[in-house]
């Protein structure tokens, strides 16, 4: 009952990389346990700072029922002034709860798990709108360490895909996103311009800092194109208004300023969300084949403690873990 482990970076990536495909079906069983109800998500919680308006450290406290029975926290800092001085934008730990007597039993390095679960549940998304693994064109806006993990899940789906095209305002990022994705033995090509970039492409994948909407324009996608809203914040509520819209939790999506949350206040309702990825999942909500589909994740906390405690009991079994003697200081109320 006492026992606490810490599981490294390092450790973790290591694991991931053996358990992608895993991952993603990890994630496709949170999403459903937590379309039963079975789970307490509440709001994340956002730290700001008044003279650094761009940063932020955001809690995410979350319980998972089901198969999984376990509590927790992420705590997970967003940076993105970390960009320019060539050091991740986010860094996380993820702490792990018994659900039965509360006490921690694991602290976690969790940036990797993040962009792990936050890429499973794009790849995910794209599977289930698409309606198989098969693409003739990518285009991937942004060429940070999300993209590139998305990339790396694509890959290990072992999706059929004609090529990748990688956009970037930063032409180096692109061009070092591009190399990467053609080690996965993928076509890559960089293109300078948004426009071409997303010309013909079957699936859109956005994955950027942007603060505010600069996608805008109603006409921007094709109707049956899917555009994966990673980024959550690059699309102006006119075109989102215009789509159909999945998302993996309508109350936890339309807030913070999200392109859904913006669409919200404009139309004055909700009626624009079609459904939620677990009502797809299940059959419930038809991908649409008449406007552009919008998959738009939160990202919600049971996602990191599915993929966390997955990750964790593999690093236990392989002896991975390090353990932390004496953690707790008192295990008895009286001697």
């Amino acid at each position: 009952m006492f026992d606490f482990h810490v599981v490294g970076g390092t450790v973790l990536r290591t694991l991931i990389d053996d358990s992608r495909p895993d991952i993603v079906e990890t994630v496709r069983s949170a999403y459903l346990t937590h379309g039963d109800g079975d789970s307490v998500n509440p709001r994340s919680y956002f730290l700001r700072f008044p003279d650094k308006p761009d940063a932020r450290i955001i809690a995410l406290p979350a319980h998972l029922g089901g198969d999984y029975g376990v509590s927790g926290i992420k705590w997970i800092a967003s940076y993105p002034g970390n960009i320019e001085r060539n050091i991740p934008r986010a860094s996380a730990t993820l702490l792990l709860n018994d659900y039965e007597t509360g006490y921690p039993f694991a602290c976690l390095e969790a940036s990797q798990i993040s962009s792990a679960r936050t890429a499973a549940s794009a790849v995910l998304g794209a599977q289930e709108l698409a309606g198989g693994t098969v693409a003739e064109k990518i285009c991937l806006v942004g060429a940070g360490v999300i993209a590139r993990n998305i990339a790396e899940f694509f890959a290990a789906r072992s999706w059929s895909v004609g090529r990748f095209v990688v956009h970037d305002r930063d032409a180096s990022y692109a061009s070092a996103l591009t190399r990467r994705v053609g080690k996965l033995g993928y076509r890559a090509e960089q293109e300078d311009s948004f426009e071409r970039a997303i010309a013909d492409a079957d699936i859109v994948v956005f994955a950027t800092t942007a603060p505010e909407p600069w996608v805008t324009r109603t006409d921007t996608f094709a109707p049956g194109q899917i555009v994966l809203n990673i980024s959550l914040r690059d699309l102006g509520p006119e075109l989102v208004a215009g789509a159909q819209n999945i998302v993996d939790d309508i109350d936890h999506c339309l807030t913070a300023g999200t392109s859904p949350h913006l669409a919200e206040q404009l139309l004055g309702h909700r009626d624009f969300i079609d459904g939620t990825l677990a009502q797809v999942l299940r059959g419930e909500t038809t991908p649409a084949s008449d406007r552009v589909r919008i998959f738009s994740p939160f990202g919600l906390g049971i996602l990191d403690l599915a993929v966390g405690q997955r990750l964790y009991r593999q690093a236990m079994d392989k002896g991975l873990a390090v353990s932390v003697p004496g953690f707790f200081g008192e295990t008895q109320r009286w001697s």
